[in-house]
């Protein structure tokens, strides 16, 4: 193929000749289809980088008009053309009489999404879905510009967290009632947003010829290996097996705190009166501890990472007109990963640091595979390479903390696990209900929202607070741009456990598994990229015990 080095991929005008050729392109035989692929993926990977870097600038700036209005044109111009171009070369790879004597083996994933992207393309949903990313870049617009004054300076909401660490019980009133006040100045645009998004997305589902949009989107998103009643099956595990240890440890901290009841303020200090965890002031000492954590855990990953202090790999501070949260975005034409997080000094920054590392490893171990496609693992996967990395490095915080504050970390980290499940599980009922009910109104979602907390939530005190209780669920990010992205984080929470109980048996054996499982990208169904790290695929009840009953035990080690 041509040379494309040089091509504008931000205007269409440029790309359209270059994926006409690939339309016109004839193929003979199966040698030849490969090749195709191949070739597609290498430029689909050019323009891909195009693309999300436009998104990386404007995260990393929400509040420059130029960069928005760069990503955005991009959006408007470019996204519903490369959609209706890949509907035809979808249906090229389909339709063509050698796709069957492909390797089935390393090609069978491909064809099988390709065929189901085939049955849901509706050229109708094109504008709805440029309409959509829209939406989301206004949330992200509305949260990157939340701050407060707070301690005689203008702070951002993930700046206020550590202002619930501290001991002061009033600061951390006064923190919590000042960021909540702030939020929800925004509930009213937020919740038209939402409701703007449920209404497009329903439209979305029923021009696809289907009831409803999680029905919708469980095909969209490939997901062959589990079902909506599997998911069901997860929330009412968590319910039974990890909310009883969450509210127990609920209540040990309250009974040493000498407390009538728990208030949303009373969740992220120390029992003890101990100062908080500041494993770093400056990023730099982030970056640079990290990186010595992963040395000692595996020299091949202390070297992935190094390749990241490159300059141009890490946006890690917090800053305001940033984009809330974090995110690893892998560079395929250039091959090289981004991370993005917003770091306040926080023992959540060390984690969110080497969660998205394993991310980063991820993409350097599937960077060999020839077909672009490939490179990315489905999400439930994804998740398993980075939330291995915060249990694997366990053992190694002392690069950041006295071996007490060490294990104080730790302990927080395996508590957050018992809490974040029903998080989860909270999170993606919500979804079900909120797309199965599209007609819903405000108030039957707030009650919906309250009757999921009374199931998964912890027992606060919430006097004085009914209405933010009621829009609580603003703030996950992922509601928003990324709808049904939140149960893969629980999937893949049980396989990270079982990561660590490989790791704390046998270290050497549990990297080699996690390298040979990471390595395969998403060329294999889920079942069988779980199976190639040693890890067993299971939503159900005696899958989350056993890993519950692990974390448990462990937590009876550590002291409190």
């Amino acid at each position: 193929m041509a040379s494309f080095e040089g091509v504008d991929a931000t205007q269409w005008l440029e790309l359209e000749p270059y994926y006409q050729d690939f339309l016109n392109r004839k193929i003979d035989s199966a040698d030849d289809l490969e090749g195709w692929l191949f070739d597609l993926g290498r430029f689909d990977a050019y323009v891909g980088e195009a693309g999300s870097m436009l998104y990386v600038n404007m995260t990393c700036d929400t509040e420059n008009e130029e960069i928005k209005q760069a990503y955005l044109k991009f959006v408007e111009t470019v996204e519903p053309e490369l959609a209706k171009i890949y509907d035809l070369l979808n249906r090229k790879l389909a339709e063509s009489p050698y796709a069957n004597e492909l390797n089935q083996d390393e090609y069978n994933v491909l064809l099988r999404d390709t065929r189901m992207d085939l049955g849901l393309f509706r050229e109708e949903n094109i504008p709805l879905g440029t309409e959509l990313t829209k939406l989301g870049q206004r949330y992200n617009e509305i949260c990157g510009a939340m701050m407060v004054e707070f301690d005689g300076e203008e702070r951002t909401m993930q700046q206020m967290g550590k202002y619930l660490q501290v001991n002061d019980r009033e600061i951390r009133e006064n923190a919590y009632t000042t960021v909540g006040r702030r939020r929800f100045q925004d509930a009213e645009e937020i919740d038209e947003l939402y409701d703007s998004m449920i209404a497009l997305r329903h439209e979305i589902a029923q021009n696809a010829g289907y009831a409803n949009y999680r029905d919708y989107i469980f095909d969209a998103k490939h997901r062959f290996d589990y079902t909506p009643a599997d998911c069901e099956a997860f929330h009412d595990a968590v319910e039974g097996i990890c909310v009883p240890l969450m509210r127990d440890v609920d209540e040990e901290r309250c009974q040493t705190l000498n407390l009538d009841s728990l208030r949303m303020w009373d969740l992220g200090h120390d029992v003890h009166g101990r100062e908080p965890l500041r494993p770093f002031t400056e990023v730099e000492e982030m970056v640079a501890g990290t990186s010595r954590m992963f040395h000692r855990l595996s020299p091949e990953l202390g070297e992935f990472f190094d390749s990241l202090r490159d300059g141009t790999s890490l946006d890690l501070d917090s800053r305001k007109g940033k984009a809330p949260g974090g995110y690893q975005l892998q560079r395929d034409h250039s091959r090289k990963p981004f991370i993005f997080m917003n770091a306040t000094g926080l023992q959540r920054d060390l984690e969110t640091m080497v969660h998205e590392a394993g991310h980063a490893f991820h993409s350097i171990y599937a960077d060999d595979l020839p077909l672009v496609d490939y490179r990315s693992a489905p999400l439930e996967f994804c998740e398993v390479a980075s939330m291995s990395m915060e249990l694997l490095t366990h053992e190694f915080l002392d690069e950041f903390y006295s071996q007490e504050d060490a294990q104080r970390a730790v302990r927080l980290h395996l508590e957050g696990i018992v809490s974040i499940l029903p998080w989860i599980a909270t999170i993606d009922a919500f979804q079900h209900w909120v797309y199965t009910n599209p007609g819903h109104s405000r108030d039957e979602r707030q009650t919906k929202w309250l009757e999921l907390g009374e199931r998964f939530g912890s027992e606060l005190d919430w006097s004085g607070f009914e209405d933010w209780r009621k829009v609580g669920w603003q703030k996950q990010l992922h509601l928003f741009s990324y709808p049904f992205y939140y149960i893969e984080y629980g999937i893949a929470q049980l396989g990270a456990l079982q990561m660590w109980l490989q790791y704390r048996e046998n270290p050497e054996e549990a990297l080699a598994n996690y390298a040979t499982a990471m390595r395969l990208g998403g060329s294999r169904p889920l079942p069988n990229l779980f199976d190639a790290g040693g890890m067993s695929f299971d939503l159900g009840q005696s899958t989350v015990q056993g890993l519950i009953d692990a974390v448990r035990d462990k937590l009876s080690t550590l002291p409190a």
